[in-house]
Order: structure tokens, then C-alpha cells, then sequence
């Protein structure tokens, strides 16, 4: 299904776009791991929605490999609450650096998707075919359409221009370094407060957005991590990719796993006037499976981290 192809990360010149953030983080974990040649810039350096900043970044310091992590993200408030900033940052990043990249000759471009792109009533678990098949999720169009266009941006490159710029495509997720901010976080973040909060304070109820009942994929971000190295080196394709647990949990099961790792013994409000989202969001990951990668963090084994890591914050 799949030619065969090998790109060796050794001795290039790699930057993070982005590495301050949750997948960015994570990202340079791994990489760091293996003693590569890492490249960072802060925020107060180098302005991303910037065009001239980050063309003249680019050509001045020279990489060869570019991980584009940098995004503006929130959870599901926020992205309805804000969907032209959502669109207008999440395009003018990512088009600076994509751009940037194909005019300064990059060799290769590792570019964050999202699951969040897909159609809301794309057929389960979701292909990478099912992308444009049908309306987007409304409470985060700005963000999906400024995805795709970056995505749209790198096939075109690849097979315009043969420049070897891919698409990942994460599922939901979670780990070190989340946001754990109310108004702005995903939930299984959100969750991991409220619940802590509940404990720590013997609150004996929790709110939870929506029904509970919609399910989703959550992966660990050091997973990720994993799987976005291992494409760098052994994917090349103008088609995006998908990278996820393979498996779904409702968000009830989620807050009653975090409420039993945390040991808190109260009984949840579901607040049906939020919404819910997409009913069903899981990623067909057989792509990525075929090429030899699966996930190594369970969701317990991940949650229980992730609850060790919060409380030292």
C-alpha cells in the first residue's frame, strides 16, 4: 500500500515551531532524547503571523526540518465564542511558516492537523478520505477551515512543487503541559481540575458540559510525539495522516475514570445547556498501523500521569 521511504532526522538541522506549547513540548522531548540538533525561537523573537519575520527567520537560520506545532487552540467555548480570531491566527501562522519553508527549499515539513477538521457526521471510525465529504462542526469552523487550508497548503507544495511537506492528523489529546484553564480547555483537562478542585475542597458535585454521552479518542501527547517522529522518517505523501488510540470513551466514563484515580466519591451535574459537539469522534488509524506504529499509553495509565503531574504544578 505504502512505498517504501526513509527520512533520517540524524544530523539535520530541525526547528519546533511552537515548542513551548503542550505537542510542541512533547515533541522536543523526543527529539532532544535522541541528541538532535534542535532549533527554538520565543514568541517575543519572531512574531509567526509575521510574513517578513518568519521568511527572513527561516532563511537566516537555515533548517532542514520543520515541525509546525505553533497554533492558537482552545476547547469548545472558546472556539465558538471566538471563531474569527480562531481562523485569522491559526491562517497567518501557519501559512507564514508553510510558505516560508517552500520558498528557503526545506527539505522536509511536518505539518499538526486535526481531528477537529473532519465533518461532524463523518462516517466512524474516520477515514482521512472523509475530509470535505461533509458540513464541518459548527462550534469550531473557524479553527477546521484554517486547518485544512494549511493542510490543503502542504499537498498542493508536495505535488506541485515535489516538496516533501506532510499532514498529521492527532486525535484528541492529553498529557504534561495542558491547559487547564475553565474557559479555555479540552475537556478531559477540564475535567482533571474540577475533580481535583472537588476533591481537595470536599465538593460533593461536579459540573460537566453536555450530556456526557458524546464519545471521543484521547491519545497521550508523548505518544505523539512518538508517532509524529516516526512519520517524519517513514512517511512521505501528499495525503494526510491519522494518529490515535484507536479506541473511544464517552465523556461520562471519562469523569468517572478521573473521579476513581482521584478517589473523589461525588456524583456529577450534567449541564445539557452546553454543547456536546461531535456525538461520535474516533480516528481510523490503519494507515499509520501498516507503516508498524501503535500507541504504548493506555487512557488509566495516561490519566494516572497526568494526575501525578498536575497536582506538582
Amino acid at each position: 500500500m505504502f512505498k517504501e521511504y526513509n527520512f533520517n532526522l540524524s544530523k539535520k538541522k530541525i526547528w519546533v515551531a511552537g515548542h513551548n506549547g503542550m505537542v510542541g513540548r512533547a515533541i522536543m522531548k523526543k527529539l532532544l532524547n535522541r541528541k538532535l540538533n534542535v532549533l527554538t525561537v520565543d514568541k517575543s523573537d519572531l512574531d509567526l503571523t509575521n510574513q517578513r519575520q518568519t521568511f527572513n527567520w527561516i532563511k537566516k537560520n537555515i533548517p532542514q526540518v520543520i515541525f509546525v506545532a505553533a497554533a492558537k487552540v482552545g476547547g469548545i467555548l472558546a472556539n465558538s465564542l471566538n471563531q474569527a480570531e480562531f481562523l485569522y491566527q491559526n491562517l497567518m501562522i501557519q501559512n507564514n511558516i508553510i510558505w516560508s519553508a517552500a520558498e528557503n527549499n526545506v527539505e522536509k515539513l511536518i505539518f499538526l492537523g486535526s481531528s477537529c477538521i473532519y465533518p461532524r457526521e463523518a462516517e466512524q471510525p474516520i477515514k482521512e478520505k472523509e475530509l470535505l465529504c461533509k458540513p464541518l462542526e459548527k462550534t469550531n469552523e473557524g479553527y477546521a477551515i484554517a486547518k485544512i487550508a494549511g493542510l490543503k497548503l502542504c499537498s498542493y507544495l508536495f505535488k506541485e512543487h515535489k516538496k516533501d511537506f506532510i499532514t498529521i492528523m492527532p486525535t484528541n489529546l492529553y498529557g504534561p503541559h495542558d491547559n487547564y484553564d475553565l474557559k479555555t480547555s479540552h475537556v478531559l483537562a477540564a475535567l482533571i481540575n474540577k475533580i481535583t478542585y472537588a476533591k481537595k475542597h470536599k465538593k460533593r458535585i461536579v459540573e460537566v458540559w453536555g450530556t456526557g454521552k458524546p464519545k471521543r479518542d484521547f491519545l497521550h501527547v508523548d505518544d505523539l510525539a512518538d508517532a509524529v517522529c516516526f512519520l517524519a522518517e517513514n512517511y512521505s505523501s501528499s495525503e494526510p495522516i491519522n494518529v490515535g488510540s484507536s479506541k473511544e470513551i464517552s465523556i461520562r466514563e471519562l469523569a468517572e475514570t478521573i473521579a476513581k484515580l482521584e478517589e473523589w466519591e461525588g456524583r456529577f451535574f450534567y449541564n445539557k445547556g452546553m454543547p456536546d459537539g461531535t456525538v461520535l469522534k474516533k480516528l481510523d488509524t490503519t494507515k499509520i498501523n501498516k507503516l508498524g506504529w501503535r500507541p504504548k499509553i493506555d487512557i488509566k495509565t495516561g490519566i494516572k500521569k497526568v494526575l501525578k503531574e498536575y497536582k506538582n504544578l
